[in-house]
């Protein structure tokens, strides 16, 4: 494909096929993706569609063949025929021959239009057979008029120049396509698989779920799994965005298309192909032009109606100008594909760029409405927080230390499955282990009693303490209060009868969010809240750490009742979660935006998907955002700038049909120049 317009016309196309109920083409990827009805149509059928609008269709593993003689042939002669075209009129205007532009006889000059033309008039007619005009009708138009006239030369001229458009435009196209090629380029394609007691190499879409694989130093992992042997350090970089390798051994994941560097992995495969995480990844980035924004439908909205126009004016610099040479040169300035480009090209390079930085975005619509967002909406819970408490202080009484304090509760929570208990017996360490006659009770959402022979302890709430029969210290029973007034969540301790101290643990803001937050204000978010499901004071705590907004004790229903109240305001709403618990709330966002989650649930549930658990790549995807949408508002008025002027110089006779060729490359290559700007500019915020 061209342009965007071929999309367009293949999707139109497919969606008058008889039995086909939706159609989404990619420019991006080169891809078709239609749900139909198999009783009605086939493969086949949509195949032989598209065929017939002058399009190849090829399977998917096969890479674009090369350029065969006879193309090589007709393009020499074409650019032949065109550079000696264009170095007559020169010689014309210099003064150095009056006939130099006929040096070029008439039937190479034609010989020339036919060779270089040829597969686009196909292109053109077969588009006309299925009832869908493109703009390359316009310039096919304008050679025959240009041959009409009896100026074949220009007509040559014309073609060469249509030509050159065309490899603009797919070089355009290619350039934001790189970071998919990048992408692809990292997926593994053959795995080392345990079978029959022996270690066979087979495709890697061919791992079965359960298989065993092996993992050399030095290789990538072919899918999503568990480790089941050996040891090694992982770089997952390509997925996640982690900076740092990190050490995988038995019973930890592992994700397809990261890079084993030291050490040998045996991994038993859970997602294979398409379902691993990275596969997910990729299909998301070529599907994201898909996704169009209102921009993007208001150029296609445009490029329906542009045709007709363009042919209008055309006929009436013939009719009332009385100049076949101004309307041919109408028909060829107007061919440029800018306006239909001026959206996908900017749209790809921002995509492109951001998943390279591990971040997903999907389509010109997610961009869009993050350049509009003027509400930002936080879950607390695993987003603001890392969703796992950890501890804050130890408070011993009289007579005791806090490292003995510490060590008591966490020989007793060892025996807890409870996050608290997880979270004390990291903080101490390697805690001591209790004797054999140990007998071990454990009161959900109270705590644990650990008896032994050398005494009892008990580590939990108040009311657990109550029911041991063990008395808790006014000065700690006020320091308790103070510290869940804090948004804190405090444990007894208790040895032998007697309360001991007390741990305070909180689920913590994470350490880059306040710079995070204030990156965002500083892009001129107006109103910044807390959405929770948790209690009023942990949600305080947490809200005042961060000087924002807050409403808590909120079901999922709550939140979407929220963001569907301010839209109704006319605000634009981004939503911040871990998608998985907050997808109804993502969804229900104008944007919503899944920070450090790299599972299914996280890519499908956003519009944006932030896969490194960094906030500071928040603000910059929002920064991103405004500057592609920025880029796009450029393009596109600079497009139609471009051709009104154009149009207007041609229909006047100002601007010839040989210069008509050459200025409609222009527009093309500026719209190119100013969307890679999105590929490069500034690096995430540091925290």
């Amino acid at each position: 494909m061209d342009c965007a317009n071929c999309a367009l016309k293949i999707e139109r196309a497919l969606r008058r096929t008889a039995g086909v109920r939706d159609v989404q083409v990619s420019l991006a990827a080169e891809r078709a993706t239609v749900v139909f009805d198999p009783a009605v149509t086939s493969a086949g059928v949509l195949a032989r569609t598209v065929e017939a609008l002058g399009y190849t269709v090829r399977a998917l593993p096969d890479r674009h063949a090369p350029p065969r003689l006879p193309e090589i042939a007709s393009g020499v002669l074409v650019v032949g025929v065109a550079l000696a075209v264009l170095a007559g009129l020169a010689a014309e205007r210099l003064g150095w021959a009056d006939v130099a532009s006929r040096w070029v006889p008439w039937p190479v000059a034609v010989a020339a239009v036919l060779a270089g033309g040829l597969p686009i008039f196909r292109k053109v007619a077969l588009a006309l057979r299925a009832r869908t005009v493109t703009p390359h009708a316009l310039m096919t138009l304008g050679i025959a008029g240009a041959l009409a006239i009896g100026e074949a030369g220009a007509a040559a001229v014309i073609v060469f120049f249509m030509r050159l458009a065309d490899a603009l435009d797919a070089y355009t196209a290619g350039r934001a396509r790189a970071a998919i090629r990048e992408l692809v380029a990292l997926r593994p394609m053959d795995a080392r698989v345990e079978r029959d007691g022996a270690e066979v190499v087979v495709p890697a879409d061919a791992v079965a779920r359960g298989e065993v694989v092996l993992v050399k130093p030095g290789e990538r992992i072919p899918v999503d799994g568990t480790v089941i042997g050996g040891r090694a350090a992982v770089d997952q970089a390509p997925v996640t965005g982690e900076s740092v390798p990190v050490e995988r051994e038995p019973g930890q994941p592992v994700l397809a298309a990261t890079l084993a560097l030291d050490g040998m992995l045996r991994v038993r495969a859970e997602h294979v192909g398409p379902d691993s995480t990275f596969g997910r990844i990729i299909r998301l980035v070529e599907e994201a032009e898909i996704r169009k924004s209102r921009a993007q439908r208001f150029a296609d909205r445009v490029t329906a109606y542009y045709i007709p126009i363009v042919a209008a004016a055309a006929a009436a610099a013939w009719l009332l100008g009385g100049s076949p040479q101004a309307a041919v040169a109408v028909l060829v300035v107007s061919c440029s594909c800018g306006i239909a480009l001026a959206t996908p090209v900017a749209v790809l390079a921002a995509v492109g760029r951001a998943a390279r930085e591990g971040v997903l975005i999907k389509g010109g619509a997610a961009l869009e409405a993050l350049a509009r967002a003027d509400v930002l909406l936080l879950d607390k819970t695993g987003t603001l927080t890392a969703g796992q408490p950890r501890l804050t202080g130890v408070h011993p009484a009289d007579g005791r230390t806090a490292d003995q304090v510490l060590a008591l509760a966490a020989r007793a929570e060892r025996f807890s499955e409870h996050p608290l208990a997880a979270a004390i017996v990291a903080a101490a360490g390697t805690p001591p282990i209790a004797g054999a006659d140990a007998v071990v009770d454990v009161s959900p959402g109270r705590g644990v009693v650990l008896r032994e022979a050398r005494g009892q302890i008990a580590v939990g709430s108040r009311r657990l303490l109550d029911e041991v029969g063990v008395p808790v210290p006014e000065r700690l029973e006020a320091l308790g209060r103070t510290l869940e007034a804090e948004g804190h969540t405090v444990v007894l301790v208790a040895e032998d009868g007697a309360t001991v101290g007390l741990l305070a643990l909180a689920d913590a803001p994470r350490p880059e969010v306040p710079a995070a937050l204030a990156a965002l204000r500083r892009l001129g978010f107006r109103q910044i809240s807390m959405l929770t499901g948790d209690n009023p004071r942990a949600a305080a705590a947490v809200a005042g750490a961060l000087a924002v907004d807050y409403q808590a004790a909120l079901l999922p229903e709550g939140k979407i009742d929220h963001v569907r109240r301010l839209q109704r305001e006319g605000r634009t709403v981004a939503m911040v979660g871990d998608g998985i618990n907050d997808a109804p709330a993502l969804a229900a966002a104008d944007v919503g935006i899944a920070v450090g989650a790299a599972t299914g649930a996280a890519l499908e549930a956003a519009d944006v998907a932030v896969v490194p658990e960094n906030w500071m790549l928040v603000p910059h995807v929002v920064r991103l955002g405004r500057r592609a949408f920025g880029v796009i508002r450029q393009n596109l008025i600079g497009a139609v700038t471009y051709n009104v002027v154009g149009i207007t110089l041609a229909a006047s006779g100002l601007l010839p049909p040989v210069l008509a060729a050459a200025a409609q490359v222009v527009p093309d290559l500026l719209i190119l120049l100013n969307s890679s700007r999105l590929l490069g500019g500034g690096a995430p915020d540091r925290a």
